[in-house]
C-alpha cells in the first residue's frame, strides 16, 4: 500500500491525481486534522507530528508513504530521512512533493549535481505556510539548480484555517489579497506550495492574471510517483483507498464534501 499524509484535507487534492494517474493503485489516506494546521507549529512539533504520522502508516502495512503537506516535507522529511526513518523503518520510503515540483521548475532532475542553469529573467512566486517560507527550503533548492533566477515569497497566514472550516468565500478573498502582493514584482510562474492552496486556485489566477503560469503541484506529484513505481515496482499493490483522520470523521467527511464535492468516508485513527 501507498501512504498519502496531509495535516489535514489538503493531501486530498494530491490523492485525486494520484488516483487518476494510478487508477488500480491502493492507497491509505491520513489527515491529522487533531493537529491541523502545521503552518504556525514548531519546528520540533511538525517534526514529531509528521514522524508520528509516517510510523501509524507504515504500522499500518504501507510501504511507501507520500507527505503530501508541504510544511512537513520542507521542514521535517530530510531530518526524519536522515536520521530515524533510516533506523526505526529501513525497508520504508517517504518521499515530500517538494522534489516533483523543483524538477519542473528547473527543468533538471533531483540527482543532477551539475552546475546550476542560468535561469535569468524567470520570476517565481511562491505562497505558502509561515514554516514553509521560514524553513527557506523552496529557495535553497532552486539555487542548487539554477542561478540568475528570482523568487518572492509569500506567508499565507489563515488560508488553511479557512480552508478547513469550509469558508470558501471567505478564503477566495483573502487568496487573491495574497496574490495582489506581488503585482509589482510582476512573476511569471507561481508556485502554490500548500496542498490546501489548489482548493481556491481560481482565486490565485484572477488576481495574478492569465499571462503567470500556476504550477500544479499534484500533476507534478502525480507524474513523478508514477515514474517512480515503474523503477521499484514493489510498492504496486492493487485495491482502493482507505481514509483516516486523527479528527471527528462526521466533521471531516462534512467539510471534505464541501471543499472537494466528494462523499469520502472516514475512520478514525
Amino acid at each position: 500500500m501507498i501512504g498519502v499524509f496531509d495535516s489535514g484535507h489538503g493531501g486530498l487534492t494530491t490523492l485525486a491525481a494520484l488516483q487518476a494517474r494510478l487508477p488500480a493503485q491502493q492507497f491509505v489516506y491520513l489527515g491529522d486534522h487533531a493537529n491541523a494546521p502545521y503552518g504556525p507549529r514548531t519546528r520540533g512539533e511538525i517534526v514529531e507530528l509528521t514522524r508520528a504520522a509516517l510510523d501509524r502508516l507504515f504500522r499500518r502495512g504501507c510501504t511507501l508513504v507520500v507527505i503530501a503537506c508541504n510544511t512537513a516535507a520542507a521542514v521535517a522529511l530530510r531530518d526524519l530521512q536522515q536520521g530515524w526513518l533510516a533506523e526505526a523503518w529501513p525497508d520504508r520510503r517517504a518521499l515530500g512533493v517538494f522534489v516533483p515540483v523543483i524538477e519542473a521548475l528547473s527543468g533538471r532532475d533531483w540527482a543532477d549535481d551539475s552546475p546550476p542553469d542560468d535561469l535569468t529573467g524567470t520570476r517565481i512566486a511562491l505562497f505558502a505556510t509561515q514554516a514553509t517560507v521560514d524553513s527557506g527550503a523552496f529557495a535553497r533548492e532552486m539555487r542548487f539548480r539554477a542561478r540568475g533566477m528570482e523568487i518572492v515569497q509569500v506567508a499565507c497566514p489563515g488560508l488553511v484555517d479557512l480552508l478547513e472550516a469550509g469558508r470558501m468565500e471567505e478564503a477566495r478573498a483573502l487568496a487573491g489579497g495574497f496574490a495582489d502582493t506581488v503585482s509589482e514584482f510582476a512573476p511569471s510562474r507561481a508556485f502554490l506550495g500548500c496542498t490546501h492552496y489548489p482548493l481556491v486556485a481560481d482565486a490565485f489566477t484572477t488576481s495574478l492574471g492569465p499571462e503567470v503560469e500556476i504550477i500544479s503541484q499534484p500533476d507534478c506529484v502525480a507524474d513523478s510517483l508514477f515514474d517512480y513505481l515503474g523503477r521499484h515496482p514493489a510498492h504496486r499493490a492493487a485495491g482502493g483507498t482507505e481514509y483516516l483522520t486523527t479528527g471527528d470523521p462526521g466533521k471531516v467527511r462534512a467539510a471534505a464534501y464541501t471543499l472537494t464535492g466528494r462523499d469520502l468516508a472516514f475512520s478514525k485513527l
